[in-house]
């Protein structure tokens, strides 16, 4: 794709703003559909950043479910994206990237990930689409402020004022901003007469933990249930259930905890307006209950009793996590038959329920997305229009919405920019959506 350095007084008939996943999509979608001269606008100086750097490098696309199993990992806001999944759903994202010579594998975790495992096929997939398509590319041309226009918009970059007729605003949010996403969009929308939704980092590691946590730095779990609490509010019941649950990998650090449950749940330590979570509790083992586990240390004990503690729990977890866990109640190294009743009951009680300190997040620096951004109800979810400005489409990360770590937010990202794309086309061309 040419990188055009020449300006060009004439109304563009759409410029797309940003050229990560939404951008690329919505770029392409409208070049297929005839919406006329289409320039993608990115401030880098090469496309797709954000897509080069996630998964490790490796770019987890999207997840192996239907598009309610998507929907479910952005919570209430899910809502919002079913007539976009409905145009574009995960399989169909799948076989778009088959058809641009980048096949699929899927993980055990319903990760879906570019067979060779490399980003970079992604990427330039994506740009090799809008390529053929005929949008034009120009990289190192960030757009400094956004405003109506008698024609359309006007937009300045550092080659100048472009005018054009429709725009779509993809830029990002506010997560990594090494890679270009500072938050840029936010100003100009809210000038534009839009609502932005306090901004939040999701997806971020959390800082807490004590000495014997992070003495775990390094350890990794596969299956953990974590559940983050927010305090009584002095209703009937409350408190009685978690803000929020997750189960599967977990990572200790020296900083305090991560892993892509960990990350989940770390949107519950931002929310702010007193509904910020306090405390954060981990299931080690999620399959059992006080009671199986009171069940089966009693057998144990009554066959085994001459070993150790840490020695039994470390056939069901981690060594290093089974010895910690065990010492914490000063029963390491006892004998199952010599350990004291309290001591167990407390251990049982640390293996279903442990309360693990958390302070604060890492914020926006080590966040894979934004929480917050343009409220819903403003962009009508058929087309990705804005509901208050005629002409203006906005996709990707700057909506309200963020999902579940494993592809959620990915598959967000090309759905609104399909349906924003499809829809800007319509709306030159004057054909139905």
């Amino acid at each position: 794709m040419a990188d055009r350095a020449e300006r060009d007084d004439a109304v563009i008939d759409v410029v797309v703003i940003g050229a990560g996943a939404a951008g690329l999509m919505a770029a392409a979608t409208a070049a297929q559909h005839g919406a006329g001269r289409v320039v993608l606008l990115e401030k880098n100086r090469k496309a797709g950043t954000k897509i080069l750097m996630s998964g490790g490098s490796r770019c987890n696309l999207t997840h192996d479910c239907d598009p309610s199993g998507i929907m479910a990992g952005f919570g209430r806001q899910g809502r919002f994206l079913r007539q976009t999944l409905a145009a574009l759903s995960p399989q169909q994202t799948v076989a778009m990237f088959h058809r641009l010579g980048v096949p699929t594998k899927v993980e055990s975790t319903g990760k879906v990930f570019p067979q060779n495992d490399s980003a970079v096929g992604v990427r330039d997939a994506l740009q090799r689409q809008a390529e053929a398509a005929g949008a034009e590319l120009w990289l190192a041309a960030g757009v400094t402020d956004l405003w109506r226009t008698p024609q359309g918009f006007g937009l300045a970059t550092p080659r100048g004022e472009l005018r054009a007729s429709r725009v779509i605003v993809t830029v990002g949010g506010k997560s990594w901003p090494k890679c270009g996403t500072t938050g840029d969009g936010y100003g100009w929308l809210e000038r534009l007469g839009h609502v932005v939704e306090p901004l939040r980092p999701a997806l971020v590691p959390l800082v807490g933990g004590e000495a014997w946590s992070q003495a775990l730095s390094g350890l990794t779990l596969d299956r953990v249930r974590l559940a983050a609490w927010r305090p009584r509010s002095g209703r009937s019941g409350s408190g009685k259930r978690p803000a929020a649950e997750r189960e599967g990998g977990f990572l200790f650090t020296h900083f305090g905890f991560s892993g892509p449950v960990g990350m989940d749940l770390s949107r519950e330590w931002t929310f702010g307006n007193g509904q910020t979570a306090t405390r954060l509790t981990a299931q080690f083992l999620p399959a059992e209950t006080a009671e199986t586990l009171r069940q089966q240390f009693a057998a144990r004990r009554q066959q085994q009793g001459g070993q150790t503690v840490a020695t039994m729990l470390a056939d069901r977890l981690p060594r290093r996590l089974a010895e910690c866990l065990a010492d914490r109640q000063g029963i390491a190294e006892r004998p199952l038959a010599e350990a004291p009743k309290r001591a167990m009951a407390a251990l049982i009680d640390s293996l279903v329920g442990l309360e693990l300190p958390v302070r604060a997040t890492r914020g926006f620096e080590k966040a894979e997305v934004t929480a917050g951004g343009v409220r819903l109800k403003e962009i009508d979810p058929r087309t990705m229009e804005s509901r208050l400005v005629p002409g203006l489409f906005i996709a990707g990360e700057l909506l309200d919405l963020d999902g579940w770590i494993g592809g959620y937010n990915f598959q967000a990202a090309f759905s609104t920019g399909w349906t924003a794309g499809r829809a800007v086309a319509a709306a030159s061309t004057e054909e139905p959506v």
